[in-house]
């Protein structure tokens, strides 16, 4: 190896490992369900993404740090705030594909917050934002047809869609089959999986589901809780 091209390297490796931990950081928080904490990130990575208006990945973060807090808000059931939290995350996750169209998960993290925002208020936000869920993670797959997450995000939003309109129970638990078909070590899927077979009574699957979900993530308050709500055996 050519001496000059170590620096290189060490610097890439290094920056690599800040940004893992970064995200490891964001997830510990969502896990956790402390906004606050989720809160304080959000703030340092405004003030990193309105530094670095061309990094992709510092809009990146921000993006996935509001979708975070959306997330955990409507676990405790907030949805006007979770609503905030997900418009707030549409901006930089617009300006992540912006900079770089043909990352799957940039498509996927702007479709997921565009689904997030419709609970808080179905009719008018579908309307608005219907279009732009279904959109960017229909690109997220069509970039990358292996991208477990994708199906996910995806399951969520037909779990959320009346059978009416597409949508549906059913439909979502294929899709999170097909996420864990990719990646059977995806705790997300299995996560999502056990609430929609709870919410169908179908308890001995749900617990299964739900059990996997914390083995694979065992700090995850959220699927702790889905999993008390399942009847004793």
């Amino acid at each position: 190896m050519r001496l000059w091209l170590i620096p290189a390297i060490c610097i890439l490796a290094v920056g690599a490992t800040a940004a893992d931990a970064t995200l490891d950081g964001l997830r510990k928080a969502r896990d956790q369900q402390n906004l606050s904490l989720l809160d304080r990130l959000i703030s340092q990575y405004q003030q990193a993404a309105q530094s670095n208006a061309a990094s992709a990945a510092a809009q990146y973060r921000l993006a996935l740090a509001d979708s975070y807090a959306a997330e955990v808000a409507m676990e405790l059931h907030n949805k006007r705030k979770a609503e905030a939290y997900a418009e707030a995350g549409i901006r930089p996750a617009q300006r992540a594909v912006a900079e770089d169209d043909k990352n799957p998960e940039y498509h996927r993290l702007l479709g997921e917050l565009c689904g997030q925002v419709i609970p808080a208020n179905p009719i008018f936000g579908a309307l608005k934002y219907g279009n732009c869920a279904r959109d960017e993670i229909h690109k997220a797959i069509e970039l990358n047809s292996r991208f477990a997450l994708a199906y996910v995000t995806q399951g969520v939003g037909d779990y959320y869609l009346p059978e009416s309109m597409g949508g549906g129970p059913n439909l979502a638990l294929q899709e999170f089959d097909k996420a864990i078909s990719l990646d059977s070590h995806l705790a997300e899927a299995y996560l999502w999986k056990g609430i929609v077979l709870r919410k169908q009574n179908r308890y001995a699957e749900a617990r299964a589901a739900l059990e996997q979900a914390l083995k694979l993530d065992p700090d995850r308050l959220w699927a702790k809780q889905e999993l008390e709500k399942i009847p004793s055996r």
